[in-house]
């Protein structure tokens, strides 16, 4: 399917599984290396986490465990700007090595507030693997270590990411046809 329609909006296929996949698979490279002979913590960000969490762990030859949060800050197609934990963290990850996965970093703000929140449990280590970041959508400062792909300030579904609930379980990626 090229094109899509999701509740009142019409979208484009814009990235493919494909794409998306190698794409996971440079990422994991980075960390193999970088965690060599550790074993991080990979942290979701529910919801729209969910599939690359999946693929990434399945392209990692380290030794590594995941668990999930849930922070909002979106509401349809828009971001609210106010930033809720809705479901925590179960685990101490005091003197862990923790790499938080999240579908998409726009605003940054989200990433800001977990940051602040797991710095408060002494991690060894922080670190952001994103599969999406748009730079020019940035409010705050936050360093992405691991970004699959930069694009535009564009709204996007697919492979986890939503319009209004509907759209995470497609294997590609769209854009919101304008």
């Amino acid at each position: 399917m090229s094109t899509i329609r999701i509740h009142d909006r019409e979208f484009v296929k814009s990235i493919s599984r494909e794409e998306i996949a190698a794409e996971i698979k440079r990422v994991a490279e980075r960390i193999n290396k970088d965690y060599a002979g550790k074993r991080p913590l990979l942290l979701g960000v529910l919801n729209g986490c969910f599939m690359f969490v999946s693929d990434l762990m399945k392209n990692l030859e380290i030794e590594c465990e995941v668990s999930f949060v849930k922070f909002s800050s979106y509401q349809g197609a828009d971001t609210t700007g106010t930033v809720k934990q809705v479901l925590g963290l179960a685990e101490s990850i005091a003197g862990r090595d923790v790499i938080i996965v999240e579908d998409i970093v726009d605003t940054g703000l989200t990433m800001h507030k977990m940051l602040e929140t797991l710095a408060e449990s002494k991690p060894a280590s922080l670190a952001i693997a994103s599969l999406f970041l748009k730079p020019a959508r940035l409010r705050v400062d936050v360093d992405v270590k691991y970004s699959a792909f930069e694009i535009p300030d564009r709204f996007i579904v697919g492979y986890g990411l939503d319009y209004d609930g509907l759209g995470r379980n497609l294997p590609d990626v769209y854009d919101v046809k304008e």
